[in-house]
């Protein structure tokens, strides 16, 4: 029987874990089951690199990963960087200055060394121990864009989250690309052209795949290129409401293993 699709792409936060970071049973047994079937799956994500450890202990075998909003391809058999595409030091001078002029309470923070690493202002508030590996303050404003970085990120707390990105896209314009993907005044910026679907379409690409092979699932607006792009596009039921207008199809809710049962049904596994 001709599969109904040949790739399945995933977010991970809020589509393919549950709310408590986990990965259910029920979705590595549909995502094992389709790897043996040659149905691979590429985790394309928002997170850098150095945050898939926590999803890769719990899968018998990790999954590549199209990071940083598609900044990073990663290839986690070799632990090595397939492609990125990061913002320029040049370029992250000129968007940083006209963030401070715009952003009166911005605070900044860079991914670099392809994700490895996180260089945030004394200002970013951390949600997690600042004493992890490869995360450190830095001393001085000029350090922020002293080398290239695969994503800027900006946080306001004046502001909301759409609110906040549609302002940091009004005064960056087309000189880069600006998202966001949490329930706070968090943008995530990239280098113009770079998204979740053109990182994607890279490493289908190089599999001789195109987007009409491709099922895809998210669930906030840094989804939104990818979902526009693949062949067929699943909004979780927890999704963004931009999400939910755009996607072809409205599924189950990450807690309730939306993407687990979107497979199942399609490709008949029940």
């Amino acid at each position: 029987m001709q599969k109904p699709f040949r790739l399945v792409a995933s977010d991970i936060d809020g589509t393919l874990i549950r709310s408590d970071g986990t990965l259910s049973p029920r979705t590595i047994d549909v995502l094992d089951r389709l790897h043996a079937d040659d149905v691979p799956t590429v985790l394309v994500t928002g997170r850098p690199v150095r945050w898939l450890r926590q999803l890769y202990d719990q899968m018998a075998e990790p999954l590549p990963a199209v990071c940083a909003n598609g900044a990073v391809v990663y290839d986690p058999d070799t632990d090595t960087i397939l492609r990125a595409a990061p913002i320029s030091t040049e370029l992250l001078l000129d968007v940083t200055a006209r963030l401070r002029e715009a952003v009166p309470d911005v605070a900044l923070a860079v991914e670099v060394e392809d994700g490895r690493s996180f260089w945030h202002e004394p200002a970013w508030p951390l949600h997690w121990d600042g004493k992890l590996e490869g995360v450190r303050v830095i001393g001085t404003p000029d350090e922020l864009t002293s080398v290239p970085a695969v994503k800027l990120l900006a946080r306001s707390a004046h502001h909301q989250p759409d609110e906040f990105v549609e302002l940091v896209s009004r005064t960056l314009g087309t000189v880069v690309e600006a998202t966001h993907s949490s329930t706070s005044a968090l943008v995530e910026i990239s280098a113009a052209g770079v998204t979740k679907a053109a990182g994607l379409a890279w490493l289908c690409e190089q599999r001789g795949l195109t987007a009409a092979d491709v099922v895809a699932f998210g669930d906030m607006p840094n989804d939104l290129p990818l979902l526009t792009w693949a062949g067929r596009s699943v909004a979780m039921g927890n999704a963004h409401p931009a999400v939910k207008e755009i996607a072809d199809e409205i599924g189950l809710t990450n807690d309730e293993d939306g993407v687990a049962a979107y497979l199942e049904k399609v490709f008949d596994l029940a």
